[in-house]
């Protein structure tokens, strides 16, 4: 029994698909990527000089651009003699030499609906796929900050401060939360925690458009962050990621940190303010002590000096101790591949003006090339851009750490410190750090 097999797909919304999917022999594949369709013509030629047994697909509808053509290739195929299966629709048809149509065919006739609509489904999104190649906005409303312009989304000035106070007040303390709060009360703009979290991670706010398919196309309009904030930002909330989602907001430093190492239990802050008195007493308190009796609190004030004697003692040894990766050999690499990508997206036009690539072909190029440098831009971005030991020799100072506010020593902490242990021995303890890297 000879098989034929025909696949069509339309690069510009979908991606290509592996000529061997079907799971059987297959005598030969007939694969299309244009409207042409230049291989489903040869294949009715090649149908007719020598006839097959069946011919596989995976929708009827990939046999034409409209629901006429693809009644006419059917009838043409069926009018051979020739078996047509359709795997996704649970369609085979029963080839009938004298007849010169398939209108009359229950089981097409079952599945007309369903081809018109795949046909409407298949039109807009070529058309969405075509607006991507092109860098234009997906449909839908601009997001907040922005407004839509002819052919790209423009700054909204009435409402981008909000936008750009919350990335600046998330960079500064870190906090997601803290960063809500700040905007609600500096503009009165009320937005929920997932809305921020949807805000830090939009692409929009740093000039880039971002598709159904999760790529990223740079540098599309302009940007409300800059390329080093949107890293920074990237790397708060990686290390918040590990952290209660109020601890990562907390205003004590060593929040979320500290645990104690004998009943392993979550250490939390308890505030104890003196009747008619202005002053507070912080402590640490085990969350669910299993151990009787139970493990004592301890003052905060105590576990952060030794916190910090700890940091400055360990922390450069440490930071020896491990293998740094070449970061500037790094950079370069990474660098010298965005250059490259960048030259063969300069030759673009030339070699369409040369007749070498059609205006598709090198719109599709041109696309891939552009999400590619965004990831690299992405990636080179994120690297640390700073050296470890030399930032280790500054924290390492104990007056450092005094001169900071309790933000930034929030801040500082969570750079280096994945958690804190209280080790206990009897009525003694001390302090045992879990370090990031």
């Amino acid at each position: 029994m000879r098989t034929l097999a025909y696949l069509y797909s339309d690069p510009t919304y979908e991606v290509s698909v592996d000529s061997t999917m079907w799971g059987q022999k297959i005598d030969k594949v007939y694969e299309d990527a244009d409207a042409k369709r230049s291989q489903l013509q040869s294949l009715l030629k090649d149908a007719a000089q020598s006839l097959p047994d069946r011919l596989i697909v995976r929708r009827l509808e990939e046999l034409g651009d409209s629901l006429t053509a693809v009644t006419d290739c059917l009838t043409q195929l069926e009018s051979l003699g020739i078996c047509v299966i359709a795997l996704e629709q649970n369609y085979q048809s029963i080839p009938d030499s004298e007849s010169t149509g398939i209108e009359s065919k229950p089981e097409f006739l079952e599945l007309l609906n369903t081809i018109q609509q795949q046909q409407r489904s298949r039109k807009i999104r070529k058309g969405h796929g075509l607006n991507r190649l092109k860098g234009l906005p997906p449909p839908g409303r601009a997001p907040y900050g922005y407004r839509r312009g002819r052919d790209r989304y423009i700054i909204d000035r009435t409402v981008t401060p909000v936008v750009r106070d919350f990335f600046e007040q998330f960079l500064l303390y870190g906090s997601l939360r803290g960063a809500v709060r700040y905007i609600e009360k500096k503009h009165g703009k009320k937005i929920s925690v997932a809305t921020g979290q949807r805000w830090l991670r939009n692409p929009v706010y740093r000039g880039d458009l971002e598709y159904k398919k999760k790529e990223v196309l740079p540098g599309t309009h302009m940007p409300i962050v800059t390329r080093d904030e949107a890293a920074q930002v990237d790397r708060l909330l990686r290390r918040n990621r590990n952290l209660a989602p109020r601890a990562a907001s907390a205003p004590r430093s060593l929040s979320g940190l500290v645990t104690c190492q004998l009943c392993q239990s979550s250490m939390n802050i308890s505030r104890v303010t003196a009747r008619r008195k202005d002053r507070e007493y912080l402590y640490l308190r085990p969350m669910t002590c299993s151990q009787q009796p139970q493990c004592p609190a301890l003052k905060y004030e105590t576990v952060f000096e030794k916190t910090i004697e700890q940091i400055c003692e360990t922390l450069p040894q440490a930071i020896a101790g491990i293998n740094q990766p070449p970061i500037e050999q790094i950079k370069a690499g990474v660098a010298a591949t965005i250059e490259g990508k960048q030259q063969i997206l300069e030759k673009l036009p030339d070699l369409v003006s040369q007749n070498v690539l059609d205006d598709k072909t090198a719109n599709l190029r041109a696309y891939t090339l552009k999400t590619e440098i965004a990831e690299l831009q992405s990636k080179l971005a994120q690297l640390p851009p700073v050296n470890l030991m030399e930032t280790a020799k500054t924290v390492s100072i104990p007056q450092f750490w005094h001169d900071l506010s309790e933000s930034e020593r929030r801040f500082y902490l969570r750079e280096f410190i994945r958690g804190i242990e209280l080790v206990r021995e009897g009525m003694n303890w001390s302090v045992q750090l879990q370090f990031i890297f």
